[in-house]
């Protein structure tokens, strides 16, 4: 992690210094910066309309000329925020956390929107989808990059694509191939991360999975019940099965982390998977299968596939680090009540990179800038007062 001030004014200062060079012009840059402080304001909500009026714009005309029409590239902001959130946050320990969020939209001229299944909403809704890719390490949690789900009802439109501004080169990615390319910007930059965790929709196909292994990185990822996996022998047997075998002294209750209602309490089990290794340094690597079990509701269970070095294995590792999944919900939940993530009103494609990004940065400042806080109260003195000695007193 490198080494920064970290007063809130010099962190404020220092991205200001990284973003400035992507704007050619000046009134872009600052009002660019001026949005970012708008996303972090108690602005009473946070779409083009409030905006305008914190930043004391009569109508929010220069609001969505900023994110339709100026001249900026959201995708080098995007690299910006990768950068600065390592710079902040990077440790050894990283975990790189995937997972996607839904964004309720009215009508149907917004780039991607569908009625579809949205995890914010439980149940099918008018909306599009954003897959995120989150960085957590012992100083905190921040979002390292974005994408935008395209269902195939718009790929294999493309006069629609035209009309929300869909470049012609866009096609058609699922949700793990979309992870998979988050994954790959952020591995080719060397990001410290020691682990990489998701739900089941990064699994649903195995190809997310050959591709960590391909590239060395260990990984701890949940999948289906009805998952296929070789297991004692080189015969697949479904997940939920091989659950159902385990003894019951196969089971050990541990935490994965702390939530708003205290420790994560469930009953765990971990048991090795059978694998074709025909090479020394393919030996050094195990695969298992992890299973959480619901204390109060037995029947409850999830499944994670782990692919490790063997002598980085243990269950309360894993344990660990399947929990820092909740950790980007987390980061959903502060960057929409906080920072604006879900108030926009565009439709556009490259409005909402741009606005997405922003508010990016916005919750990785917010996050900077509370660990500086608890960082600076913690080298204050027990019992200062915050006064001045005096006689008179």
């Amino acid at each position: 992690m490198q080494e920064l001030d970290l007063s809130v004014s010099a962190l404020l200062d220092d991205l200001a210094d990284r973003l400035g060079p992507l704007f050619p012009r000046s009134e872009t840059r600052d009002r660019a910066l001026r949005y970012l402080q708008g996303l972090l304001s108690q602005c009473e909500r946070k779409n083009s309309w409030h905006l305008a009026e914190w930043l004391g714009d009569a109508t929010p005309d220069g609001v969505q000329y900023l994110l339709d029409r100026a001249r900026w590239d959201a995708d080098a902001a995007r690299d910006i925020l990768r950068q600065w959130v390592i710079d902040t946050l990077g440790s050894p320990e990283g975990v790189l956390v995937l997972d996607e969020t839904g964004f309720i939209k009215k009508g149907q001229h917004s780039a991607g929107v569908k009625r579809q299944y949205s995890g914010t909403a439980g149940r099918i809704e008018n909306s599009q989808i954003g897959v995120f890719l989150l960085y957590a390490s012992p100083a905190g949690q921040a979002f390292l990059d974005r994408a935008l789900y395209l269902p195939k009802s718009w790929t294999q439109d493309r006069e629609r694509c035209r009309r929300a501004g869909i470049p012609d080169d866009v096609e058609f990615a699922s949700k793990p191939e979309l992870a998979r390319r988050m994954l790959e910007r952020a591995m080719d930059q060397d990001i410290p991360a020691a682990w990489v965790t998701g739900d089941s929709v990064y699994d649903g196909n195995r190809s997310l999975r050959l591709w960590l292994e391909e590239r060395s990185q260990p990984f701890v990822l949940e999948v289906a019940c009805n998952e296929s996996l070789w297991w004692q022998s080189f015969h697949y047997t479904r997940a939920e099965e091989i659950a159902a075998a385990l003894s019951d002294d196969a089971w050990q209750t541990l935490s994965a982390g702390s939530g708003s209602k205290g420790e994560r309490w469930y009953d765990w089990a971990l048991t090795p998977l059978a694998r074709l290794q025909p090479t020394e340094e393919a030996r050094r690597w195990g695969h298992y299968l992890l299973i959480r079990r619901s204390l109060s509701t037995p029947d409850e269970l999830a499944y994670y596939v782990v692919h490790a070095p063997r002598d980085w294995v243990s269950i309360e590792t894993l344990v660990r680090v399947a929990g820092q999944r909740w950790k980007i919900e987390q980061g959903f939940q502060t960057a929409k009540g906080e920072c604006g993530l879900d108030e926009y009103e565009v439709r556009r494609w490259a409005s909402w990179h741009r606005h997405i990004t922003l508010s990016l940065l916005a919750h990785a400042l917010l996050v900077a800038i509370r660990q500086a806080s608890h960082q600076q109260k913690k080298l204050v003195p027990t019992g200062f007062s915050g006064h001045s000695p005096s006689s008179g007193d």
